[in-house]
């Protein structure tokens, strides 16, 4: 069998649909393109219209809030396998609501969401698949919020390194910090206390 050439959306798709064969695959393909992004380079910024969605093949990413005076808050990060895009961004005269940035080297395949909608209003397979990646958008947002809401910051750690522990290994700690609402000062206390009590 030839090599699927944009693998991460054949593989987010099949498996969102529960299926081999997404019907009319070929006009998804022509639509999408595979970009390079080094390292502290950005794939879209906070507040621009930019109506697509993206899969990562290879490299990690962080989706940030910038505040007005410079701080910056990283919502979540993406790593091989996963999918971004701002939502609000994806409605008519929308913009993005966060930017992205590459932690790594990286590689990415993007989709203008308009080509996604128009397959799901012809093949229910791909209605399925675009069903099915929807609420994993909002479990993930959920159980953040929840992290967020109901954890202390150590229990938060915690759970980031109960539920990504080769990625924790990935991200600078300042940026892991940033994400877990900490200083990094307080998380390399915490990191400290954790180690500690496993060992």
């Amino acid at each position: 069998m030839a090599p699927i050439p944009h693998p991460a959306f054949w593989s987010l798709l099949t498996q969102a649909a529960g299926t081999q064969a997404l019907p009319d695959w070929a006009t998804a393909e022509r639509a999408i393109t595979t970009h390079a992004v080094q390292t502290g380079g950005t794939v879209f910024l906070q507040g621009v219209q930019h109506p697509y969605v993206y899969a990562v093949q290879a490299g990690l990413f962080k989706l940030s809030y910038l505040q007005d005076d410079g701080t910056e808050w990283i919502k979540s990060f993406a790593e091989e396998g996963r999918f971004f895009a701002s939502v609000s961004a994806l409605q008519p005269g929308g913009r993005t609501a966060f930017m992205v940035t590459a932690i790594e080297s990286a590689t990415l395949e993007r989709i203008d969401h308009g080509v996604l909608l128009a397959l799901a209003e012809r093949h229910l397979p791909w209605a399925k698949a675009l069903y099915q990646l929807t609420l994993v958008y909002a479990a993930r947002k959920e159980a953040r919020e929840r992290e967020l809401l109901t954890l202390t910051p150590e229990g938060r750690y915690r759970a980031f390194l109960a539920s990504h522990p080769n990625l924790a290994l990935r991200i600078p700690q300042k940026d892991l910090a940033r994400h877990l609402g900490l200083t990094p000062v307080g998380l390399n206390r915490i990191a400290v206390r954790v180690r500690r009590s496993v060992t």
